[in-house]
């Protein structure tokens, strides 16, 4: 994979704007800069609205002096990070490597491994996304889950339909030929730059067809409706039953995601060593998009070169509270049913690219820990953090009717303790019913909550006030499992031959860090084994 970051495209007017104010700020003539490239685009709006840019400039021979000469926070000279390319390894590999799973983790996984010969099958429960699409508004017109086809399983995982977002906390080179990838199949060039990037589930759905394509020239293939049922250790290799075929391989990455508990079922029975992870719960929160916009934005709310506004707000906590933060704000997006098991209810925040909706929500969300969830299974079992999330959203799908709809309440009444005669309109397709959302989380998650909505009402007007409605529950922001791996060669610390990766695994958590930790248990297997050729 590529690690060069393409350039980012701009109008010829505005690189003669930006080339200009480089300039200035450099002391030099407009005329010595050769070339431009911009790095990062981001809105502040803390005063007036504006963009800050930061931008690559080749400014040739004189570029180093210059920079020697200015102040570190004026410029700097740009070293170009190397990633060292792997080498392939010697051992035999029995097979031909498996990538179960055909999200972020699996398709890169699965990229990395076809740009260097090693032809993998993935293997995808669910369907691709154009049925899955299908299946999806099927769901909503009739209220008929299919448990193997929904907002979770299926070509691209659960981000195919969330807001397709692309920030992450890490800092890895990798990064750059992530982007660039998704570009090259479709996701808009300013992904490259923008500081908050964002593809939408509508364009994201061509550009996993395309990407599907890439690794197709490659050498690879897919199998979907192909749902992992066993694995059984035989010497260094894993022999694979799924959708009634059988495979074996001695390389077999798991990039699974954190949804699929009917798989961490069957790798602890299998022996696999699993741990219990700390992870979030929560609500989401849902206002009209113009209440964030006129808070972020003033008077230049509406302003055609803004879009939709966003936000992120956190509360450290205090003696008795928890933390509190938004997570995966969704502009101009629609609060979905993200669940794949019929009678569980659980929800999520979507985007189109154009984040052009009328609402905008965010998730409200706690740290859970693993001394929180130890009651709800036998002592020692891994998977009780499943047995947590699946009490609360057993709840939810019960006090919204048991027909999908949702519990909600206005943000007023969950802070004063009292259920109003309705909360409004909502963009929740199922429709919403007026409920006490304090019964389906945690009471440490309801009185943080409540303590939080204030704070972040004075941080962000209108936050907390009239409009805001409350729908729940949010429980699947990360993985309450970790798939035990050794540090340096990747493996599951029980079965050589399984490579965890991704969110399922609790090593990643959303689309761009998810990517880059396939992409890495990728290079592992290049590196412990010969091309098979």
């Amino acid at each position: 994979m590529s690690e060069e970051r393409p350039p980012a495209r701009v109008s010829p007017q505005h690189e003669r704007v930006l080339a200009a104010k480089a300039a200035e700020r450099l002391g030099i003539d407009a005329a010595e800069v050769k070339n431009l490239r911009v790095v990062r685009r981001a809105v502040d709006a803390r005063h007036r609205p504006r963009f800050v840019y930061t931008l690559d400039v080749d400014l040739g021979e004189r570029e180093r002096a210059l920079c020697e000469y200015l102040p570190l926070h004026s410029a700097r000279v740009l070293a170009q990070e190397e990633i060292p390319k792997p080498a392939p390894g010697s051992e035999p590999l029995a097979g031909r490597p498996l990538a179960v799973g055909a999200g972020p983790a699996g398709l890169f996984a699965a990229l990395t491994l076809a740009q260097y010969g090693y032809r993998p099958l993935v293997l995808e429960r669910g369907r691709p996304v154009a049925q899955r699409v299908e299946d999806i508004a099927r769901f909503h017109a009739e209220r008929t889950l299919d448990p193997e086809s929904n907002c979770l399983f299926g070509e691209g995982g659960a981000g195919t339909f969330s807001d397709g977002k692309l920030t992450t906390l890490i800092d890895d080179p990798r990064i750059a030929g992530v982007l660039a990838v998704l570009v090259e199949c479709g996701a808009p060039e300013e992904i490259i730059f923008d500081a908050k990037p964002h593809v939408g589930t509508d364009r994201l759905r061509d550009v996993l067809v395309n990407l599907r394509k890439k690794i197709e020239a490659l050498g690879g293939e897919f199998r979907f409706g192909a749902r992992v049922e066993k694995i059984i250790p035989t010497g260094n290799a894993l022999k694979v039953s799924a959708a009634g075929e059988k495979y074996e391989s001695g390389a077999v990455l798991l990039a699974i995601g954190h949804s699929a508990r009917d798989t961490y079922m069957m790798l602890r029975d299998a022996g696999v060593t699993l741990e219990p992870r700390a992870f979030q719960i929560g609500l989401r929160i849902e206002h009209p998009q113009e209440i964030i916009n006129t808070a972020q934005y003033g008077k230049w709310s509406g302003h055609p070169a803004l879009g939709a506004a966003d936000y992120r707000l956190v509360w450290k906590g205090t003696d008795g509270f928890r933390p509190v933060y938004t997570f995966c704000m969704c502009p101009g997006g629609e609060v979905m049913a993200a669940t794949a098991q019929p009678g569980r209810l659980c929800t999520n925040g979507m985007s189109n690219c154009a984040r052009d909706g009328r609402f905008a929500n965010s998730a409200l969300v706690v740290p859970v820990s693993p001394e929180d969830f130890a009651s709800f299974s036998t002592p020692g079992d891994p998977l009780s953090g499943i047995r947590f999330q699946e009490h609360w959203e057993r709840a939810a799908f019960g006090l919204g009717g048991g027909d999908y709809g949702a519990p909600a309440q206005k943000a007023r009444d969950f802070l004063s303790g009292s259920v109003g005669g309705g909360v409004g309109e909502t963009s929740y397709r199922f429709g919403v019913v007026p409920a006490d959302l304090s019964m389906i989380i945690p009471d440490f998650a309801t009185r943080s909550i409540r303590r939080a909505l204030p704070v972040f009402g004075k941080a962000l007007k209108g936050f907390d006030e009239a409009d805001a409605v409350l729908i729940g529950p949010e429980t699947r922001v990360s993985s309450p499992v970790r798939i035990v791996r050794e540090d340096g060669a990747r493996r599951a610390v029980s079965t050589p031959a399984l490579y965890p990766a991704g969110e399922g695994a609790g090593y990643a958590s959303g689309i761009m860090s998810s990517a880059v930790d396939g992409i890495l248990s990728a290079e592992a297997i290049i590196t412990r084994f010969a091309c098979p050729g």
